[in-house]
């Protein structure tokens, strides 16, 4: 495996290019995401239990359960972004067939072609650091911040998350240089 970055790994053969872009690892904030995301399921454990043994009126039962919905959407959308920190990356391959693209969690996934005489626009964009949409998608939080888009059969297919714009450069080199010789 060679390397492009920090994140970025490939293996080059003649019959395929394979990639793997992993997330950012910093311990600090994947501690204290998960230290959140601990706090964040007590709290939900509270209300649950609260729901269930205290003696509430109507009213107080529909503003828990109202707050429960809110929770859950939370609780879903947090240990998602944490469980793709932790164990997530993504994999793209390039072969005679097309384009590849999965994003894996531990090794389950979906593979998805694309053929290369239906990319249109093959792109990257990098926002400014000190953009609402630069510091938003850096979050830890946050499981998008695609950086590479196409356009294929008129829908806008992203992926590279959270790439800096050195490592999208080298990737974006790679990725034409393999995608028009595969696409002969």
């Amino acid at each position: 495996m060679k390397k492009i970055g920090d994140r970025i790994s490939f293996e080059d053969s003649k019959i395929k290019t394979t990639v793997v872009i992993i997330p950012e690892r910093n311990n600090i904030v994947n501690a204290l995401m998960g230290a959140w995301l601990g706090m964040w399921y007590c709290i939900g454990g509270s209300v649950i239990w609260a729901l269930f043994t205290l003696p509430l009126v109507e009213q107080e039962r529909i503003i828990l359960y109202i707050f429960l919905v809110f929770w859950c959407y939370y609780a879903f959308r947090i240990s998602k972004a944490f469980l793709w920190l932790l164990f997530g990356k993504e994999l793209l391959k390039l072969d005679k067939d097309g384009f590849h693209i999965k994003n894996s969690f531990f090794s389950f996934g979906k593979l998805t072609a694309y053929y290369y005489a239906n990319i249109k626009d093959f792109s990257f964009e990098i926002p400014e650091k000190r953009t609402i949409k630069g510091v938003w998608e850096s979050s830890p939080w946050v499981s998008g911040g695609e950086r590479f888009a196409f356009e294929y059969f008129g829908k806008i297919k992203r992926f590279g998350r959270k790439l800096d714009e050195r490592e999208a450069k080298l990737l974006n080199n790679l990725l034409q240089s393999k995608m028009k010789l595969f696409s002969k």
